[in-house]
């Protein structure tokens, strides 16, 4: 199997896209992974310059076996540019790894995922690989599978990404119907049915609890890290209202994360600690973490 493409998802924010890049370069096997950056158009007038910005440095990025940068003239916004993006790189390839602006990732995240998308290439229950993965406070399995999605730093197959289901609408019929929102908000620990709802009525523009639905119907899980191989450094005050967003932050792993045999379902403890985690956010996080989840390319 040869090294997966990286997408990386590109805006406005020249330092924040530098770091991700530089972190990306320092990765073991950079040099073997090919590159694509989408890059979204400005939304208004004042963004240009920026946006100009982040396209200049862009290309004269090197380090990888070969750099494509996609520039979008309209602007599309996160989750558009996002699932176009992805669709036309699995147009060509099997697997993917896809990143936005704002992660640093470990010199060891490439290794992870590449090692873990081809060690469940072909096991079906397992949709998708994180390299992020949550300050739980407990140890956990050098890894582990969870029926929970995250979409700091992560991958998938063709055969993944065929799952997704673009429209809220059936998604949140579907849970309805099945009788499954207590469930899908991880017992009443977030909201993802609210957001849902808020995505179909046009309040917000999330790709990712669109994701996230499709892959619960879907009874698919998720393979996580026992050490964190990322870290978003987006929630540093830039356009936002950040207090307290460090509840998020990690310690990036300095070692491999290697991919052993885990039983194939979601690890019931770390699923307990999930919803601790998620339960003990104070409105303030939710309303930030909603916002890191929705927000367009418009910062």
């Amino acid at each position: 199997m040869d090294a997966p493409p990286i997408a990386l998802f590109a805006y406005n924010r020249l330092t924040h896209t530098r770091r991700t890049v530089e972190a990306l370069q320092k990765n073991h096997g950079a040099d073997k992974s090919p590159l694509y950056v989408f890059c979204d158009g400005p939304k208004s007038e004042r963004d240009l310059d920026a946006v100009n910005e982040v396209r200049a440095y862009l290309k004269g990025v090197d380090g990888f076996s070969s750099v494509e940068v996609i520039e979008s003239e309209a602007n599309a916004g996160l989750a558009a540019s996002l699932t176009r993006g992805i669709c036309l790189v699995l147009d060509e390839y099997d697997s993917i790894i896809v990143l936005e602006d704002d992660l640093v990732t470990s010199p060891y995240f490439l290794k992870f995922m590449r090692d873990a998308l081809r060690r469940y290439r072909d096991e079906e229950r397992v949709a998708s690989v994180s390299g992020y993965s949550f300050p739980l406070g407990i140890k956990t399995a050098e890894t582990f599978l969870l029926n929970y999605t995250a979409c700091w730093g992560w991958g998938t197959w063709r055969r993944g990404w065929q799952l997704f289901e673009p429209s809220g609408e059936k998604l949140l019929s579907e849970i309805g119907k099945r009788g499954l929102s207590h469930e899908f908000d991880m017992r009443g620990a977030y909201p993802y049915t609210r957001m849902l709802e808020d995505q179909c009525r046009g309040k917000v523009d999330s790709w990712a609890v669109r994701w996230h639905a499709s892959l619960f119907l879907a009874g698919r899980l998720m393979l996580f890290p026992g050490r964190s191989l990322v870290n978003n450094i987006g929630h540093d005050g830039s356009g936002v209202n950040c207090q307290g967003a460090s509840h998020f932050d990690v310690t990036l792993s300095d070692t491999a994360v290697l991919i052993g045999d885990v039983p194939l379902a979601a690890d019931a403890t770390v699923a307990a600690a999930m919803e601790k985690f998620f339960r003990e956010l104070n409105p303030g996080l939710f309303r930030y973490l909603l916002r890191k989840l929705t927000t367009r390319f418009s910062l």
